[in-house]
This record gives C-alpha cells, structure tokens and sequence, in this order.
C-alpha cells in the first residue's frame, strides 16, 4: 500500500467542509467520502471553525488605520499659522475689524 503525498487544503475548501460538518446533513464517514479527507481531520476544521465563529462578530467594524500623532500636530501648526496670517492681512485690509 503506497501513501498519498501530503495534501494542502485552502481555506476556501476547509470552510465548505466544516460548514457541512456544522450543518449535520451527513455522517463526518459520509463527508469524508464525498470531500476525499479523513474524518478526523473534518472533526478538527469543524471544531476550528466553532471556536473562530465568535472572531466574526466580535467588533463588528472595520480597524481604523493607526494615528500618526506626529503629522497631526505639524498639520495643526501649519492651520494655525495660515489662520493667523489671513487674520492679520484682513484685518489690515479692512475687511476684518480688530475687535474680534
């Protein structure tokens, strides 16, 4: 008896496998007929997908992308200084009054 080369599976078939498992349609001896797998390995990818279900819903939102604290504040000074130039030409100008 030869032994079959090592096999690696996708994800994509991994899940398709262990939603069946979930579903109970079938025997995990029927599956691993239909999939060509040993049902050992169809218990293991079901129990993974059990255990990983709750990851699926756990914040519910996209991660936001990290701040760059450093590029914010040179973006602030720079809204600062544009804002006190354009104060001081208006209001040289006439079109801003000094009491503000």
């Amino acid at each position: 008896m030869s032994r079959r080369p090592r096999r690696n599976h996708s994800p994509a078939f991994k899940a398709k496998v262990a939603l069946a498992a979930v579903k109970g349609e079938a025997t995990l001896a029927e599956l691993a007929q239909r999939f060509d797998v040993h049902p050992h390995q169809i218990g293991q990818w079901r129990e993974q997908l059990l255990r990983g279900a709750a990851d699926v819903f756990a914040d519910g939102r996209p991660a936001e992308p990290p701040v760059d604290v450093k590029t914010l504040h040179a973006k602030i000074g720079e809204l600062t200084l544009e804002n006190d130039f354009l104060d001081r030409a208006l209001t040289k100008a006439g079109w801003l009054s000094a009491k503000r």
